[in-house]
């Protein structure tokens, strides 16, 4: 059964906090206009680090969705930066209103974490791809699978958050990073993967199926 309570991610709290301590004083001195644009800040500082729970699929081999948003590439391609390869591809774009919490797709241990500074490009153009901020997690599954997880900053974003480093071993559905306001994450995935999203559909971190790799 899911959780009612929703709670919020570590890094929103600084904002939080700030934006309710300056709604107070704008408040305690009469300022009644800036006293509501501090008010409304804080309501979507609470929003936007929202951080509810899921519950992930149960298929087994199940690829997990690692971000909330909009698919918007499913193709496969020749990847030369992250596996080296073919692969199966799958963008998702977030925009400002989605949940930014970043999660695992498949259980695996850590095999590289890759930290790239670039541009800040709008995440839902291609050229962001090849320009643009990201951190790049790979994970060497049990099955003796890779697969290779992207997050991109995008136009607003000034902030990727990976949790994770090389060695760890990781769970499918755990929570490992954040990406703040708005962005996309990629994920990068093996020919045998069978994808089971289009371009267009809406998905969950942590709850959404995006595939089977078996």
């Amino acid at each position: 059964m899911k959780q009612t309570t929703i709670p919020i991610h570590p890094e929103g709290y600084p904002f939080i906090l700030f934006s309710g301590f300056a709604t107070l004083i704008f408040a305690l001195i009469d300022l009644c206009i800036p006293a509501l644009g501090a008010l409304l800040l804080t309501g979507f500082s609470t929003y936007f680090f929202r951080d509810p729970s899921r519950v992930q699929p149960e298929q087994e081999g199940a690829i997990i969705c690692p971000a909330d948003g909009k698919v918007i590439v499913v193709n496969e391609t020749e990847d030369t930066r992250f596996l080296d390869g073919k692969v199966k591809k799958i963008s998702i774009f977030m925009n400002v209103f989605n949940v930014h919490v970043n999660r695992i797709p498949i259980s695996g241990t850590v095999s590289s974490v890759t930290f790239q500074p670039g541009r800040f490009y709008a995440a839902d153009k291609d050229k962001a791809v090849l320009h643009n901020e990201y951190a790049a997690v790979t994970v060497n599954t049990p099955s003796q699978h890779q697969y290779c997880v992207v997050q991109i900053a995008g136009l607003i974003a000034r902030r990727i958050v990976c949790q994770v480093t090389k060695n760890d071993p990781v769970t499918a559905g755990t929570r490992y990073g954040l990406i703040r306001f708005g962005s996309r994450v990629d994920l990068y995935l093996p020919l045998e993967a069978e994808i089971s999203v289009k371009v267009g559909d809406k998905v969950k971190a942590g709850e959404s199926l995006l595939g089977i790799l078996a």
